[in-house]
């Protein structure tokens, strides 16, 4: 099944501009050009607003894009499906992950796969929650690897991987570790409320830790003063690590961490999930059921 005009039209809607559209597919701009052309000729009206430094679909072109990338989908679904059926262990996998964790599980997990299934070209996307989701929803991912909480969810199928407990994180030597058992024993508990007047490294506004974090201040029944914002949890748990503030760490960067922090668990025992997300309604493949659980087999290992 010949889909590469398809994939051309596309994109030039990525993009919003032909020249880097053809930069990507490695063709000339005239070339895609004559194929844009060609199909708006055979459709009778354009698909795109043309300007220098911005192409827009018209309205038109929003109801080609929306059935192509259909097509595609059911394309791949249709090839994957005949794939498992023949044992042929052929196709593309496009799998997503979070920043931090993505990268270390990526890793661990992708010799194991290959080796199973060395021709199934693996292609790895590391983006935030909220953009992996959206790119779930509009086919460019197959699997997502997820941190969030059930409120996060969107209406696509999450697989449950591990619960995965909030920490509080202190400075070692604030007076307040003093309440801290020694390494190696059962972690204490200690209220929020402690550190409410402690200055506080935490997430950004778009990420999910935040809108946790957020909550769990509302809860508390203070407004933090934040210190510092980021993307990364190792920028959070170096910040701590000087002595400059205090955070909240997933457990799994709590294990990660050297000297200099000494960790508390909150009395309500806040959790998230890591899950791995897919579209609702789309064929699984065995190869991505086969990565799913790998995935899971590490991150209960480490757990």
């Amino acid at each position: 099944m010949d889909t590469k005009q398809i994939e051309y039209i596309l994109m030039i809607a990525e993009e919003n501009n032909i020249t880097k559209a053809a930069e990507r597919l490695f063709i000339t701009q005239s070339a895609l050009n004559q194929q844009l052309l060609k199909l708006e000729r055979e459709l009778g009206t354009p698909l795109f607003e043309r300007s220098r430094t911005n192409w827009h679909p018209t309205e038109a072109g929003e109801v080609y894009l929306k059935n192509a990338r259909e097509i595609l989908r059911l394309k791949k679904e249709t090839y994957n499906q005949i794939s498992d059926i023949a044992a042929t262990r052929r196709g593309n996998l496009t799998i997503g992950f979070t920043p931090g964790r993505g990268s270390q599980m990526f890793t661990s997990i992708y010799p194991r796969f290959h080796q199973a299934y060395p021709q199934i070209h693996v292609n790895p996307l590391e983006k935030g929650v909220r953009e992996l989701q959206s790119l779930i929803a509009d086919n460019t991912v197959d699997v997502a690897f997820l941190t969030l909480r059930e409120s996060d969810q969107t209406n696509d199928c999450y697989i449950p991987l591990l619960d995965e407990e909030i920490l509080l994180a202190v400075p070692q030597g604030h007076p307040l570790c003093e309440t801290a058992p020694p390494p190696g024993e059962t972690m204490a508990t200690l209220d929020l409320t402690a550190v409410q007047y402690e200055p506080f490294v935490i997430m950004n506004r778009e990420s999910t830790m935040r809108r946790f974090c957020n909550d769990l201040f509302a809860a508390a029944g203070f407004t933090p003063n934040i210190l510092f914002e980021t993307r990364s949890n190792d920028t959070i748990l170096s910040m701590i690590r000087t002595k400059l503030c205090c955070g909240l760490i997933p457990s799994h960067y709590a294990r990660r961490a050297n000297d200099g922090i000494v960790f508390f668990r909150l009395p309500s025992r806040p959790f998230w999930q890591v899950t791995a997300c897919y579209k609702r309604d789309a064929y699984l493949s065995q190869a991505a059921r086969y990565f799913i659980s790998l995935v899971k087999d590490i991150w209960i290992q480490e757990a």
